[in-house]
């Protein structure tokens, strides 16, 4: 047990240092604007333990099976289509109700936070982490538990922003922010 509960310590650590400033927090942040704190912190506790598990458990391979500019184009992609959906809100709509057909307000949080995070430094740092650490299980629940606590203070500044500003404004520049983002990472994915 002391394996696990020192890969678990050393992996939450590095990992809460490693997403601070990530545009997943970004992703988090933009949603707590939008639905309830306790679903988006929900879905990105799903989305983290998906990743963290593929991470540790495929590591390496994970690495090799999608090319890295496979994953940059679409993460770029990805990151304009937020961009174009933060735009689309009207003067005064939260976005607190609506959804994609079929996915849900949770689905929405989940996959967004599966395509924000694929091939990041996270991810990177856990397969770093699953290769040298003594318990794959400690490294998957640290990692998760890190990558939660730190998206979790990113919904905490969205509630208190979100309560403060106007949402159009929040939507703007969370946009302009996905569209950097989304532009930057499709010029790295080709050059």
């Amino acid at each position: 047990m002391p394996a696990f509960l020192t890969s678990a310590a050393i992996s939450a650590a590095l990992v809460s240092i490693t997403e601070l400033g990530d545009k997943s927090q970004l992703v988090s942040l933009w949603f707590s604007t939008r639905y309830r704190w306790r679903l988006v912190l929900g879905g990105v506790a799903v989305a983290a333990a998906i990743l963290q598990a593929l991470a540790v458990g495929v590591g390496k391979a994970f690495d090799e099976a999608l090319p890295d500019r496979l994953v940059m184009v679409l993460s770029g992609v990805a990151f304009l289509g937020f961009a174009a959906w933060g735009l689309r809100a009207e003067d005064g709509d939260t976005g607190r109700e609506r959804a994609l057909p079929g996915l849900g307000a949770f689905g929405i949080v989940v996959g967004s936070f599966l395509v924000s995070e694929l091939g990041d430094k996270t991810q990177l740092a856990t397969v770093s982490l699953a290769g040298s650490q003594d318990s794959a299980a400690g490294v998957w629940v640290g990692t998760t538990v890190g990558m939660v606590f730190a998206n979790g203070m990113a919904i905490a500044v969205g509630l208190i922003a979100g309560q403060r500003l106007p949402h159009r404004t929040i939507a703007l520049v969370a946009s302009a922010l996905f569209a950097v983002f989304g532009v930057a990472t499709l010029i790295a994915a080709f050059w």
